[in-house]
């Protein structure tokens, strides 16, 4: 087919009546042109007829995602109700937030919205007391907030910050040195910085992580060779320092950060998302050496604290829910390991502040969080405020007092002072949001998955509700990288619950919720096991009255767009509304872009083998859209500027889809301009994501939601 040189009216959609109920049809999608383009595996010849969508800076796919974005906004305007929504939306979201502090020299330094505000902006208050105050606000970086703060790095004194700038959703970042007591910018703006911090050594300077810039796409193109430099304040970045990387030390991906102390420079080193080397150096001999902890990538450890040549250690070896040990310095390899915290049944994170280790066990995905002296000797278990998810407790080795946040389906995000010594908890900070926690319900139940695997999900609605298989209702999933999905709060998706919705969440094979036995039994030659479970989660709320088919939709991003884009190719009849989110959703090729390549540790590669190739090719959701089949009504969504998860795999998607997709289901793309996976989302666009969603979803179930009939 020929490219379509598209009109306005080629592309207008035929709205049916102007009943709310009755839905509007798709008349004619942008043709999308094929190629004769054939890669062969193993012998096996696989078309790839939409190849010239990989190509993100032809005028060409620009044409397209234009006329795409045409026809999908047309059709979204078109629904009745999507304004209340988005209204509705504003309204709850306007609400004050405020994270927890940081002491960085004789200020506290915290993040703040007002409510609407694009950016968070980066406040901050003398410890002496005082008025707060602007320190930072990413708003002003651009006036449709496309241009996020995307990391700080402070040096120990406080008279220095590093901050990072995102520009358009990108994963790639610049790096801004600042006086903090003059606000003057110091020295040069450092470029192509991706996946790193900033670690200060002193005030001389701070090490960073990078990619050589590709020739071709910065947005696509394949990034293999991570590398860490040293960053010398005040001269050009052309004189940085290769510390550790290139050719001879070839790692995907490789990060760097010093000890509180800053006597010890500890380094990691991956091929992949899972299993690293470890490395230290210690600082305090002139031109040492790095001085190798661990020499393999078969599990994952990290050096999360030390006391004087002590350093403690949390690792995976030997322990796959992990555990912390203890080693000198100057004989760090796993031989010499000391446990501190062993093993349990239960996965386990850690923090450190005052001295002491926090632990974070997950209990069928709660949090439980003990606090233990360095000795290992356990002082308390921390009382939370429920059942839900608990982060922080981290600080430096002389506080006394810390912070911590708490949240859970029905619980916004609440601030809490943590004192050390008693294990008291106050009230740091509590949003006030306009919705009634009371009225809302959050069960979790256990269901059976097709191999009998038992598979935890959390249900939450309004009280009262009936089970009468009418409900419209939301199952989100991820199942992946060792991902655990906790309790937390949204509050777009109180639209979805005050309006009758039901949201489910069930915990997959491939998270980290069981530790990483769960995470191995959905990864490879097991990837459909996810599948599998999601589709049971989606039967199981059938078969227990929640809903049915007509009034499902599944939602899922990223690695969560793969699974929905799997299960609608697996079970087409299974949901109603699928919502595919910056999916991978070409398993053959996932590896040839950005940094995909260091995915394969949970996916195998359509290189590996025979064997690997065809379980590949079994389920890729691009692979397995077959003609003349019903699917749901289907809203991809995607990003220019994605480039963790390349867009052209929801474009090679969608178009695939709109060719195969038979019925009176639409097939649409949403492809937001200066975005990217997600990190660093302007609040306006959030806004227009989530009603262009719920919208879609309840528009295509036939369901008039209760702030629409209002009006009525």
């Amino acid at each position: 087919m020929k490219y379509l040189a598209y009109s306005i009216l080629g592309i207008l959609l035929l709205v049916v009546g102007c009943n709310p109920q009755e839905k509007q049809v798709v008349g004619n999608y942008p043709e999308t042109k094929t190629v004769d383009h054939v890669d062969t595996y193993f012998g096996v010849d696989v078309e790839d007829p939409y190849r010239w969508l990989e190509d993100d800076r032809s005028e060409e796919t620009g044409a397209w995602v234009a006329a795409e974005n045409k026809v999908t906004f047309a059709y979204l305007n078109n629904i009745p109700f999507r304004d209340k929504i988005k209204n509705r939306l504003e309204h709850l979201l306007d609400y004050e937030r405020v994270f927890a502090p940081t002491k960085h020299g004789d200020w506290q330094y915290f993040y703040r919205n007002d409510g609407l505000q694009n950016q968070n902006v980066l406040y901050r208050q003398n410890l002496d007391g005082g008025e707060e105050e602007i320190f930072l606000d990413p708003n002003t970086f651009k006036d449709d907030g496309t241009i996020s703060l995307a990391g700080t790095s402070f040096t120990k004194d406080g008279t220095l910050i590093g901050y990072m700038i995102s520009e358009g959703g990108s994963d790639w970042r610049k790096a801004i040195i600042m006086n903090t007591e003059t606000k003057e910018i110091v020295g040069d703006t450092l470029k192509d910085i991706k996946f790193s911090g900033l670690a200060w050594q002193g005030n001389d300077g701070f090490y960073y992580s990078s990619y050589d810039k590709p020739k071709g796409s910065a947005l696509s193109e394949m990034t293999q060779e991570h590398k860490v430099y040293f960053h010398n304040l005040g001269k050009p970045q052309s004189a940085d320092k290769l510390i550790f990387g290139g050719k001879d030390q070839v790692r995907r991906y490789v990060g760097a950060y010093l000890t509180e102390d800053e006597n010890y420079l500890v380094l990691t080193a991956s091929t992949s998302t899972s299993g690293n080397e470890l490395y230290i150096k210690d600082l305090q001999v002139k031109n040492g050496p790095f001085r190798e902890v661990v020499s393999n990538f078969d599990n994952n450890h990290y050096v999360m604290d030390n006391d004087g040549s002590t350093l403690f250690i949390h690792t995976s070896l030997d322990a796959a829910n992990n555990r912390i040990v203890k080693v000198d310095a100057a004989n760090p390899q796993p031989e010499n390991w000391q446990d501190v915290i062993a093993e349990t049944d239960m996965v386990m994170s850690a923090s450190t502040a005052g001295k002491k280790i926090f632990t974070f066990y997950l209990e069928d995905a709660k949090t439980k969080v003990l606090q233990y002296a360095q000795s290992g000797e356990l002082e308390r278990e921390v009382e939370l405020p429920g059942l839900g998810t608990a982060r922080g407790f981290g600080g430096e080795v002389g506080d006394e007092d810390i912070y911590y946040s708490f949240t859970s389906f029905t619980s916004p995000s609440t601030i809490y002072k943590y004192n050390i010594a008693s294990g008291e908890s106050n009230d740091y900070r509590k949003p006030k949001v306009d919705f009634n926690p009371n009225d809302y319900e959050t069960k979790q139940v256990f269901y059976t998955s097709k191999d009998g695997t038992k598979i935890p999900m959390f249900i939450v609605y309004k009280k009262g509700i009936e089970l009468n298989g009418k409900n419209p209702t939301y199952l989100y999933g991820y199942g992946g990288f060792n991902i655990s999905l906790r309790p937390s709060f949204s509050t777009s998706r109180i639209v979805w619950l005050e309006n009758g919705g039901i949201y489910a969440q069930p915990n997959l094979r491939g998270g980290g919720e069981y530790g990483e036995d769960w995470h191995l039994a959905g990864t490879k030659m097991q990837k459909q096991n996810v599948f599998d479970d999601f589709i049971a989660a989606g039967e199981y709320l059938i078969a227990e009255g929640y809903t049915s088919s007509k009034y499902l939709a599944i939602a899922g991003g990223s690695n969560g767009g793969l699974l929905v884009g799997a299960t609608m190719t697996q079970r087409p009849g299974l949901a109603q509304v699928a919502f595919p989110a910056v999916g991978v959703m070409d398993m053959l090729r996932y590896n040839k872009f950005t940094a995909g390549a260091g995915w394969a540790f949970d996916y195998g590669t359509a290189e590996d083998s025979k064997e690997m190739f065809e379980y590949l090719q079994g389920y890729s959701p691009l692979h397995n859209l077959k003609p003349n089949t019903a699917y749901p009504a289907t809203m991809v969504t995607t990003a220019d500027h994605d480039d963790r998860v390349v867009p052209a795999h929801s474009f090679k998607f969608a178009a695939t889809l709109q060719n195969t997709n038979t019925g009176s289901n639409p097939v649409l793309i949403r492809i937001e301009t200066d975005a990217g996976h997600g990190a660093g989302t302007p609040i306006s666009k959030a806004i227009e994501q989530a009603a262009d969603r719920y919208s879609f979803a309840w528009y295509n179930m036939g369901v008039i939601p209760d702030i629409a009939k209002k009006d009525m």
